[in-house]
């Protein structure tokens, strides 16, 4: 993956710039765009250094079991606080993943508001379907994973290729490390931008 693209300065931006600038400016529009694209490429890789995926993972996580019934993995889910939760086997390694959106894909609804006036009217078909379903029928898997030395670009494509808002961070194994939430890999350029 590339770097961020430039935003392409045409003439009379680089002019309209030049005029801000007080005093006597012995430079062409050239050499402000070459200015430019330098300013840019040192921008990006200070923002860029030393952010990796074990920097930014959450590491209070709790997986849960191919074989944990959907209920059970509801109450999990929500106790953790988090909006999915890795699906770990018994050797700690990463098959699946399982969000709030997998619940509900598996119960035939489109919101979490039509769930709710479903449930309000046959709550039994659902604790029912729940509570005999298991994880592994539910979770979305493969999972979308990045390792801890994961960089900016890395992290970035992985979010690209799902629309989740977190993944796990596993090792070479797929063992999991930690989670990695979207909000936090958002939040880390924060600083680094108003530097």
């Amino acid at each position: 993956m590339e770097d961020p693209p430039e935003i392409d300065l045409s003439d009379a931006d680089i002019l309209d710039a030049m005029q801000h600038i007080p005093g006597y400016l012995d430079i062409t529009t050239e050499d402000f765009r070459a200015i430019y694209h330098l300013a840019h490429r040192h921008a990006v890789e200070r923002v860029h250094r030393g952010l990796r995926a074990a920097r930014l993972m959450r590491v209070d996580v709790n997986p849960i079991a191919p074989d944990m019934p959907l209920d059970a993995a509801a109450s999990a889910l929500a106790r953790s606080g988090y909006k999915g939760l890795p699906v770990v086997d018994a050797a700690g390694r990463v098959v699946g993943m399982l969000t709030e959106t997998d619940f509900l894909r598996c119960l035939q609804a489109d919101s979490f508001l039509d769930l709710f006036q479903r449930l309000l009217g046959d709550p039994e078909d659902f604790r029912h379907r729940c509570h005999e379903t298991p994880v592994s029928v539910a979770m979305t898997s493969p999972a979308v994973t990045v390792p801890p030395e994961a960089g900016y670009l890395e992290m970035l494509e992985a979010f690209r290729r799902h629309g989740g808002r977190s993944m796990p961070v596993t090792d070479v194994e797929a063992r999991l490390c930690g989670l990695l939430l979207r909000k936090d890999f958002l939040g880390a350029f924060e600083p680094a931008i108003s530097t």
